[in-house]
């Protein structure tokens, strides 16, 4: 299975920072060593096709370093020019990994899911929107009718629901935390909101009936944000799951998708366990699950 990495673009934060940045390399160093997986580095995004969703004003802002410090603290960062490459860098890879998947059906990028970030604005750790962009880059390129994004990370995907919000050939699905972050929340195609505390069981069968409905819509490709923040331990979750829930979670996700022939490609998205290893231990069990299954 072929993975795309950018962990070595490091960029600078102020200390103390909760943004995880260690666990991109912990979890590549640990996929390396295990010989079912190929990791290419991911190219940088193309302006262009950052443009195809984003703002020329917002892009070239941010690129050059002179969007408002209000917006920049929205998206959670500090500027630098180490963060901007190592944004068209994750962008990059989640295009490379959905072109993968489109060629192979499954690939991935050890970075990415970054769905809080809306057309002309960032949000919660996230810059570009790299789940829409590889959406609009496959339709640019193939022709591509209808696609979904099945969104399991415990924030909403807000930005992408607002970014596909009257599109109806993309059917964005987001199980998330009802009173979790973000506060003020968007309509996707589908909405399921959970309780703080919610376990694996009653989890799973939410996400068997949302995942009906996405396969009834009939995309020819699926994002999947695989956030690991569902996790127990995590400090911003506030969900209940187990590693086993988790492991069931993606099961449904990439057997559903390889059952019904569908293009898959996955995105990282949140965890924010201490100690680190239990999130990166978790996002390395997606890829492992997703590697199985295609090529058991």
């Amino acid at each position: 299975m072929t993975l795309f990495y950018c962990d070595h673009h490091h960029f600078p934060l102020t200390p103390g920072h909760k943004f995880p940045l260690a666990k991109y390399r912990l979890l590549r160093d640990l996929l390396s060593v295990e010989g079912a997986f190929e990791l290419r580095e991911a190219p940088l995004a193309a302006r262009e096709e950052v443009l195809r969703v984003h703002t020329a004003a917002y892009v070239d802002g941010f690129s050059n370093g002179s969007l408002e410090p209000n917006v920049m603290r929205r998206i959670g960062f500090p500027w630098s020019k180490e963060l901007v490459t190592r944004t068209f860098a994750s962008a990059g890879g989640t295009l490379a990994a959905t072109r993968e998947a489109s060629a192979h059906g499954i690939a991935g990028v050890l970075a990415g899911g970054t769905h809080h970030a809306f057309r002309s604005e960032g949000s919660g750790f996230c810059v570009f929107n790299d789940l829409a962009i590889a959406i609009e880059d496959t339709r640019t390129r193939t022709g591509l009718r209808r696609a979904a994004v099945v969104d399991l990370d415990v924030h909403q995907g807000d930005g992408t629901a607002a970014i596909f919000g009257s599109d109806r050939d993309v059917f964005t699905l987001s199980m998330h935390g009802k009173k979790n972050f973000p506060f003020r929340k968007q309509q996707s195609t589908l909405d399921v909101e959970l309780e703080d505390g919610t376990t694996d069981d009653v989890y799973l069968e939410e996400l068997e009936r949302a995942l009906y409905k996405v396969w009834a819509f009939g995309p020819e490709l699926v994002l999947y944000q695989s956030g690991v923040d569902g996790l127990k331990s995590d400090k911003l979750g506030r969900l209940g799951l187990t590693a086993e829930g988790l492991r069931r979670r993606d099961a449904l996700v990439v057997e559903g998708a390889r059952h019904h022939g569908i293009p898959l490609a996955i995105t990282l998205g949140g965890g924010y366990s201490e100690p680190i290893e239990l999130t990166v231990v978790a996002h390395a069990n997606t890829f492992r699950l997703a590697s199985q299954v295609y090529y058991r």
